[in-house]
């Protein structure tokens, strides 16, 4: 896959768009600590689990963005960003999120 055209401007579109973010193993520890929360205490309040029951996703926020999206554009838990997040564009793509990005755009000369 060709992303040499992606630039990421910081918009936050792909964290506000709705859908699930599945946490791989060891994730939720990981974030769990950054947060300085026990596994506990930060799946009871972040986390719940997928529909499919295979795992846990974070939840959203009531407009749909990721709980972990601030204000500022800017992921709470960026050190210990899960890998889904971590991944678009460069490891998976998705037209819908791809139509919102403002980095997908073609760079201008």
């Amino acid at each position: 896959m060709n992303n040499s055209h992606f630039v990421c401007q910081h918009c936050g579109s792909c964290c506000r768009a709705a859908g699930d973010v599945r946490l791989r193993t060891g994730e939720a520890e990981a974030i769990a600590a950054l947060l300085g929360l026990d596994i506990y205490a930060f799946t009871a309040h972040y986390t719940h689990v997928a529909v499919d029951r295979a795992g846990l996703v974070l939840v959203e926020q009531t407009d749909s963005a990721c709980v972990f999206l601030t204000a500022a554009n800017t992921c709470r838990i960026q050190n210990a960003k899960p890998a889904q997040c971590r991944g678009y564009p460069q490891v998976w793509r998705d037209a819908r999120l791809d139509a919102r990005c403002a980095g997908r755009a073609p760079v201008q000369p």
